[in-house]
């Protein structure tokens, strides 16, 4: 089931299993979007509580996500998907970091691929991912959406210190 929920970034597709675990977060003109048939019957009611979470987060009121999550993936993919859950909000990480914490920096490359394959945009935060020299590189909603991801958050760190 899916919905469409809207975003100061355009439309977003939700979708989620019949429980209501999320499987997938698209912009419009993602890269490597699954093909909407794929999607099953629209269901808006279903979702209430990701419209809320998802206002409260562009609104800069909520910092992470609370919603049941189920991405498909292989076990390196998940592996990075809940490493990124764990980097704060406002911060970013290098593809370097990240492949550090997963105990060897030769797997930076595969990190990135791993990364660039997150089904659940924005809520696993993959936009905190940049380039070594903190560059925008890579994501598969654009590299506007995600200048935008990461200019909200550092705002709205900036304006809670004050």
């Amino acid at each position: 089931m899916y919905t469409i929920v809207e975003s100061p970034l355009g439309e977003l597709t939700v979708v989620a299993r019949e429980d209501g675990a999320l499987t997938g977060v698209y912009f419009e003109q993602h890269r490597r979007r699954p093909a909407q048939d794929t999607f099953g019957a629209r269901q808006d009611a279903a979702f209430d509580e990701v419209r809320r979470q998802f206002a409260e987060y562009f609104a800069g009121e909520r910092t992470e996500f609370d919603l049941p999550m189920a991405p498909v993936g292989d076990e390196f993919q998940l592996r990075v998907w809940d490493l990124l859950k764990k980097i704060p909000y406002g911060e970013t990480r290098s593809y370097g970091d990240l492949a550090r914490e997963l105990g060897d920096v030769a797997l930076a490359q595969a990190m990135g691929a791993a990364n660039g394959r997150n089904p659940l945009m924005v809520v696993v935060p993959c936009h905190r991912v940049v380039g070594a020299d903190g560059s925008l590189v890579g994501y598969a909603g654009g590299l506007a959406r995600k200048r935008t991801l990461i200019d909200l958050e550092q705002a709205d760190l900036t304006n809670r210190l004050w």
